[in-house]
């Protein structure tokens, strides 16, 4: 199976908001901040100096994954969805190497993220990647997150 990950494309907008609400509405239920960058998606990621990043099998997305600018150093990792048609195909992992990229090709030096240990396979992608957990965000807009971590990349 060829992976193709390319970088964000209004024609896409729609499968990003369709593949995160599955799994979200699915384990928690949507959060305003999840409605936020979902239903506009160029204006709260890549107006604001993100990325978002799409896993491409053939024509079909399979994966996606947002980069958001985070401090003055770093990004953070949010909404990676892998459609369950695609799981186990190393689509998180390629995901994962993207954003990784991107950061280091932006200068900055972190990239931090907040889940829920729910999400098994994911936190243990995070862990395969070397993040490390570090103290949860008094502020964190999500009700749902109960593990932050974070992984310095220079």
């Amino acid at each position: 199976m060829e992976v193709v990950v390319v970088q964000f494309d209004p024609a896409y907008a729609k499968r990003f908001a369709d593949l995160n609400y599955y799994w979200i509405a699915e384990t928690y239920g949507i959060e305003p901040h999840d409605r936020e960058i979902l239903y506009n998606p160029f204006d709260h990621v890549i107006a604001r100096g993100g990325q978002i990043f799409f896993a491409r099998v053939g024509e079909d997305v399979a994966g996606t994954v947002a980069m958001v600018p985070y401090g003055d150093d770093g990004f953070e990792l949010t909404k990676m969805a892998v459609d369950p048609e695609f799981r186990g195909h190393g689509i998180g992992a390629r995901l994962m190497q993207a954003c990784i990229d991107f950061t280091i090709d932006r200068s900055r030096q972190r990239i931090i993220l907040e889940s829920n240990t729910k999400q098994v396979a994911a936190v243990e992608l995070y862990r395969k990647f070397a993040f490390k957990e570090v103290p949860l965000d008094p502020n964190s807009q999500y009700v749902r997150a109960n593990i932050r971590m974070e992984l310095v990349v220079s």
